[in-house]
This record gives C-alpha cells, structure tokens and sequence, in this order.
C-alpha cells in the first residue's frame, strides 16, 4: 500500500480515469444509457470537478490510475446534500482498502466544504460496493433525490455528515 497514492484530479488524468470508469461498467454490465457511461462530464472530469464544492480523487499506483471517486453539490436538490460520484476502482484495487480510504477522503472533503449529508446512487447488484457504503453509514432510500439523469440506476443510499 505504500505506493499507493490519492490524490486530486490533474488534467492529465482525463484520459485515464474516463477509460477506467466506462472499463468497470461494462465488466459490472451496467447500461450504457441513464448511467455515468454517458456523462459528458466523463471525458473532462478536471474541468467538472474545479467548480466550487466539488472535487474528484483519483488513485494511483506505479504511474497508472487505478480508480477514483468525487463530491458534487446533488443536482436539482437541497444545497445541503453532496452526492459521492463515479466511485470506480479497477479489479486490481479492490479488495486492498482503496475504497475505504477513498470514502473517507470523498466525505471529509464534503464535511469540510459545509454539506449536511451525502447521497449517492448505485445498482442493486453492486453489492460488494453497497457493503461498502453500509459499513460507513449509508442507509437506503426508497427512491431517488435530485435529478442526476441517472435514471438506470435502482439503489439509493443517503448518510449524515453532522
């Protein structure tokens, strides 16, 4: 673990973590449509994530970017909810306590900047990732909050921060 590095997105990851993310989508089978495959943000994630309120990290190991997770004010929702985005990790980085780690920094980073809770959205079937999220305090929702456009995805999760 000690070359493991996270650290916030640089132009230079572009390229890199938009190819992760839509690599570990179609390993998951999730959709290509409603989801985050088919964000517009996906092929600029430094410039999305510069905004106020909002950051992306991305883990990297040896030179490679291995997976990456980041904040952002919840669309079309209360000012005071975040939402966790694009939380993806290559094979190689599961199971090693990346996502914990990842988790941590995402919600410290929320914490700090003034949200009251996080939300997040995911599919049923992830259910490695959903242990994750329960582990750290996520509960389940019985439906969507804000509009994300990710109108695929049928599990919600919501924590509180304060």
């Amino acid at each position: 673990m000690e070359d493991i590095i996270i650290r916030q997105i640089e132009p230079k990851d572009n390229t890199a973590i938009a190819q992760v993310i839509r690599n570990v989508l179609i390993e998951m089978g999730v959709p290509k449509v409603g989801t985050a495959y088919e964000d517009k943000e996906l092929d600029m994630m430094f410039e999305t994530y510069e905004l106020p309120k909002r950051s992306y990290f991305v883990v990297e190991e040896n030179d490679a970017i291995l997976g990456g997770a980041g904040i952002a004010p919840l669309q079309r929702g209360d000012a005071t909810i975040c939402e966790l985005q694009k939380m993806y990790f290559l094979p190689v980085a599961r199971g090693r306590g990346i996502g914990s780690m990842m988790i941590h920094r995402c919600l410290d980073f929320a914490s700090h900047h003034g949200y009251s809770k996080c939300y997040l959205e995911t599919m049923p079937y992830m259910t490695s990732a959903r242990r994750l999220y329960k582990k750290v305090g996520f509960t389940e929702l019985p439906g969507p909050l804000g509009d994300t456009g990710h109108y695929s995805c049928e599990a919600w999760m919501i924590k509180d921060l304060v």
